[in-house]
């Protein structure tokens, strides 16, 4: 991806994201229950829906890596995993801030919360995993499996409110709950902050991924260099 292209995603995404806190702030009410905290859904619930779209990313470029013996996939996956860690502990974030002011306490041990810890912490050992392995061969294929063997772990942290009903809420978008239980307005602009999110992502992936390409090609010479 070129730089001009890089640059116009970019400011479109800061773009989006200032015409949406305008939005959030000056122009959607207070929600009924919870008072003005709500609004830290807008990114709470698009950082998770961005995690698990690069978590995703990471495993199918995981798997094409694999099959083709890419190199290139290699790198497009672990860009994806590092920018879905990122949203991941945004999510985390955001979420204990919500329920200090709901809850009266950070953290519960709740079935989602619970799996969504897990889902980080089997993402960062895929990362520290990478770090353990020299070979590039070898670290591309056992680090590409467990990339999408992982995604296993997405999935259960998605449906965990539908499989255990524990303290977190339950579902509240309408393609979940067939519609009613959240204002219209008020879930338009959850998806239209999602997308700039992801227009953020992509310029965080393509950034991450010119680096790693960059450290791979490194590493080739200076294996050249040790063998000659």
């Amino acid at each position: 991806m070129s730089d001009k292209i890089l640059l116009t995603v970019g400011l479109a995404s800061a773009a989006f994201l200032v015409r949406n806190l305008y939005q959030m702030f000056m122009v959607l009410p207070d929600e009924a229950a919870q008072g003005a905290i709500y609004r830290i859904m807008y990114f709470h619930i698009p950082s998770w829906f961005s995690c698990f779209t690069c978590f995703f990313a990471s495993g199918l470029a995981s798997g094409y890596a694999i099959w083709k013996k890419n190199f290139r996939g290699d790198s497009l996956a672990v860009a994806a995993t590092e920018v879905g860690l990122a949203f991941t502990a945004i999510g985390l974030a955001t979420g204990m801030i919500w329920a200090k002011i709901i809850w009266g306490i950070w953290w519960t041990w709740d079935a989602r919360l619970t799996w969504a810890f897990i889902t980080a912490l089997i993402y960062a050992g895929y990362l520290m995993m990478r770090s353990m392995i020299d070979d590039p061969g070898e670290r591309m294929r056992v680090t590409g499996v467990l990339s999408i063997f992982a995604f296993t772990s997405v999935v259960i942290t998605y449906k965990a409110i539908d499989w255990w009903r524990t303290q977190h809420p339950g579902a509240i978008l309408s393609f979940r709950t067939g519609g009613g239980n959240t204002d219209p307005a008020m879930e338009a602009m959850i998806y239209q902050n999602w997308f700039a999110l992801l227009l953020l992502t992509v310029v965080l992936v393509a950034v991450r991924f010119r680096m790693e390409e960059s450290r791979r090609e490194i590493e080739g010479l200076r294996r050249a260099v040790y063998a000659g």
